[in-house]
């Protein structure tokens, strides 16, 4: 067990863009407007509570199931897929319910914890060390945290169409780590890959 800042910096990388804080900015923005404040900090602990639940009993979880962390990523990678798409296409795969008031559900769960980012950290496992991961969680926390407090700013500093250019090329990039997760976790061997 040791810290390694490549991997932490990449499983960083990997948890932002499936949890895609700024790409949620206008539905957070919506249940402000309709839920009144939204407690920031209760939203970012309750969060951080589920992804490290997964992140640390998630395998035996797993295992009481018969199923490996390998086959459990590149099912994660098929989810990643979808978000990647839903975010370049600008469609609507998994439904997310906006009208719901509350500071927990639905943004901490499942907006910030769900689906896709409790497969990611899971899919982590298999090819990060687990305090690496750990590491980037929290740091993760910490830009939801801010970017909760401050959602109101980001909407008027990005506007309209720089929340659409940034959901964009997160999706670009999850797109890229949904097929990476695939090809390692299945065992093939790309001719030109690096």
């Amino acid at each position: 067990m040791h810290f390694n800042l490549i991997e932490i910096l990449a499983a960083f990388m990997v948890l932002f863009a499936i949890i895609d804080i700024p790409g949620s900015i206008p539905i957070i923005i919506d249940l402000k407007s309709k839920s009144g404040d939204i407690k920031s900090a209760k939203v970012t602990l309750v969060s951080f509570l589920i992804l490290l639940a997964f992140l640390f009993v998630g395998s035996p979880m797993l295992g009481i199931f018969g199923i490996d962390v390998s086959s459990f990523a590149i099912a994660g990678s098929f989810i990643i897929f979808l978000i990647a798409m839903e975010m370049i296409l600008g469609i609507e795969l998994f439904k997310h319910d906006a009208h719901v008031a509350g500071s927990i559900f639905p943004i901490a769960f499942p907006l910030i914890a769900g689906a896709g980012s409790i497969t990611t950290v899971l899919s982590l496992k298999a090819e990060y060390q687990t305090i690496n991961i750990f590491v980037a969680l929290v740091l993760n926390m910490g830009v939801i945290y801010l970017v909760l407090r401050l959602t109101s700013l980001f909407e008027r500093i990005l506007g309209a169409g720089g929340l659409q250019i940034l959901k964009k090329v997160f999706g670009v990039i999850l797109l890229s780590i949904a097929i990476r997760l695939f090809i390692t976790n299945s065992g093939i061997i790309l001719p030109n890959a690096r």
